[in-house]
């Protein structure tokens, strides 16, 4: 486990990629709205109170930089389903999306998490397909696994694993669940991986 991410703080919010810090590399997280993304970085960072989490779906609005140490930062991008947001506002949203995770050098991997009752809605499937037209890693988390029985979350896992497989998309996929702290270390590895050139086996 590495304590490198209980140390992240947030440095700035950008509403279009053109504001962003610069960075050496970063992890960004996205998600549907109330897919558990903020809960989720909480859970990495130890900070319960690093990035925002609401009841109420589009909460995230911005784009959110976390700084970790050396240029290294965690992103929290904003919500993406059913918002209660206008149309215009959603559109800006997928705009700033598709500019930073096609044009964003320093995005070394995106983190997609999703409700391991409801993964891979056609938003998921939409924000995949950008995310593929870009450079990075993916890695899916399916959250809120303690809603769940053992055997529901390995078939849910499965059904996941092949679903992007069918897609033809290369992916690394966990279940987790930020209540129980479910798969942290596993997430851990994967950042390591992106951010600190830690091979998975370590």
């Amino acid at each position: 486990m590495n304590k490198a991410y209980f140390s992240a703080q947030f440095d700035s919010s950008a509403s279009i990629p053109d504001q962003c810090p610069e960075s050496t590399c970063e992890v960004a997280f996205a998600g549907r709205s109330n897919a558990g993304k903020s809960s989720a970085i909480n859970t990495i960072t130890r900070n319960t109170k690093l990035a925002r989490t609401s009841k109420t779906p589009g909460r995230t609005q911005l784009i959110n930089h976390f700084s970790l140490d050396e240029g290294r930062f965690l992103v929290d991008l904003p919500g993406y389903g059913y918002a209660q947001v206008s149309k215009g506002r959603q559109k800006q949203w997928q705009l700033a999306m598709t500019q930073y995770l096609i044009s964003r050098e320093s995005l070394r991997g995106l983190v997609l998490v999703m409700d391991i009752r409801h993964p891979m809605t056609e938003s998921d499937r939409a924000l995949i397909e950008l995310q593929q037209q870009g450079q990075s890693g993916l890695h899916v988390l399916l959250t809120k696994s303690d809603k769940l029985s053992r055997s529901q979350v390995a078939r849910a896992v499965r059904s996941t694993q092949t679903a992007l497989e069918d897609a033809g998309v290369e992916a690394s996929l966990q279940d987790f669940s930020s209540l129980k702290n479910t798969g942290l270390d596993d997430a851990h590895a994967v950042l390591d991986q992106w951010l600190f050139d830690k091979p998975l086996s370590e």
